[in-house]
């Protein structure tokens, strides 16, 4: 066991694994406090869920303005720049969270956590790529992932015990003081991974650099890609959205019960993942990304046709599958896919794949299940699967026909699970 663990660490730049573990500290603040702030907002000022559904649409619509923004000072200033900015200036801004006592405040201090808190996320996954090789990134990402899913494991147990035992505030101030030292540790030993910027670009001012943004949204392979993946993680967030919400009125499952189901999904990451990305190595990213939509696809759709509890375990099962499956080799394949000097601009619209059904997909949801009946929102995410399905196999058709035209790409896509898409293929 221990040779296998320091075989997996060589493999490794000695940096990587120097930030895989200072944001896990990270994470573990995160982890601690996101599951209780709808409970402290309600609690504090006695309000209900339509105020507080008000507080996470500003932090929605302001994180997606702080990833644009985090994505071209990545590019311009430097990723360990713009992370040890993100940090610090998020740790604080929650901990002011922590301290207002007015509602109206609130609002304003979390607009002011969404513009930041996530201005540091594209510099993060610019750094991660910067620090490994192509064929070493779907792996890395994929231990990021394995983190994060740990702190999800743990912290929600911990955030309780110290809201209980302390009060909420120290939810705060323990997230607070995460975020900084993980903000001293980058700036202390993590080395600035920005490549060189050819010499017209080096007067560029930070206007121009977000108008860079243009040129990503020519990329009509990597939008492409984007609106396809906004199919499949439209049904994924309903795991976090609406799916408690269906198990409870429909089935009668306590809050403890779905509590166990997602807690299967994390525990399964951790513990497999890595193992998972290590064997679909060979195979192209658009297959492997179209078999996890199978996984996410069947299980989701599994919901509205069963109705006992170890089969709703099952089902969030092969979710966690398709999960495993979709998400590092995504981030790894944007990564190779991104012109070096347009990294951070590339991951940061990349995460609007994310944000946007983070804010959409609810709400549909909500229409669906009052209108239709609670049953449909899952036979409707079986179709919207089927759709991504076949978005990424045209994708990968589409990749296929450019890569003919370049023998040493050929080479690459048979080699490593990531690969870079020729201009042919963005433009197809």
């Amino acid at each position: 066991m221990f040779d296998r663990i320091r075989r997996l660490y060589g493999e490794y730049p000695r940096k990587f694994w120097v930030i895989m573990c200072a944001l896990f500290v990270d994470h573990m603040g995160a982890a601690l406090i996101l599951p209780f702030l709808a409970l402290f907002i309600s609690a504090k000022f006695h309000v209900g869920m339509w105020e507080i559904g008000q507080l996470f649409a500003i932090l929605a619509l302001a994180t997606m303005a702080g990833s644009m923004m985090g994505g071209a000072l990545t590019d311009k200033l430097g990723r360990k720049t713009v992370m040890i900015f993100g940090l610090i200036v998020s740790a604080f801004s929650m901990l002011g969270l922590g301290l207002v006592s007015d509602l109206s405040a609130v609002y304003v201090i979390g607009l002011i956590v969404g513009l930041f808190a996530n201005v540091g996320g594209p510099a993060r996954d610019a750094l991660i790529a910067d620090l490994l090789p192509e064929h070493k990134r779907a792996d890395g990402f994929g231990l990021d992932r394995v983190l994060m899913n740990l702190t999800v494991t743990i912290g929600p147990a911990l955030g309780g015990l110290v809201a209980v035992t302390y009060g909420y505030l120290w939810l705060f101030v323990i997230d607070a003081i995460t975020s900084t030292t993980t903000a001293i540790v980058v700036f202390l030993i993590i080395p600035e991974t920005k490549p060189e910027i050819p010499e017209d670009k080096t007067k560029e001012s930070i206007v121009q650099t977000l108008g860079g943004y243009s040129k990503v949204v020519k990329d009509k392979f990597f939008i492409s890609f984007i609106l396809v993946s906004v199919l499949v993680i439209a049904v994924y967030v309903q795991m976090n959205t609406s799916l408690g919400l269906y198990l409870r009125d429909a089935h009668g499952i306590p809050d403890q019960g779905f509590g166990y189901i997602l807690t299967l999904n994390a525990a399964m990451v951790v513990a497999l993942q890595f193992w998972v990305t290590r064997r679909i190595k060979s195979t192209p990213p658009m297959i492997i990304m179209a078999l996890g939509t199978v996984f996410v696809g069947a299980g989701f759709l599994m919901y509205g046709l069963v109705s006992t509890y170890i089969l709703f375990l099952a089902a969030m099962a092969i979710i966690t599958v398709g999960e495993m499956l979709f998400a590092p080799v995504s981030q790894a394949l944007v990564a190779n896919i991104a012109p070096e000097q347009m990294r951070g601009r590339y991951m940061a619209m990349f995460g609007f794949a994310w944000t946007l059904p983070t804010g959409f997909a609810p709400l549909a949801a909500g229409y669906i299940m009052n209108n239709l009946g609670s049953e449909w929102i899952w036979y409707i995410c079986g179709l919207v699967s089927i759709a991504a399905i076949a978005g990424y196999l045209v994708l990968h058709v589409r990749m296929n026909t450019g890569l003919q035209t370049s023998v040493q790409r050929d080479k690459t896509i048979t080699e490593t699970l990531t690969i870079a898409v020729p201009e042919s293929a963005r433009e197809g």
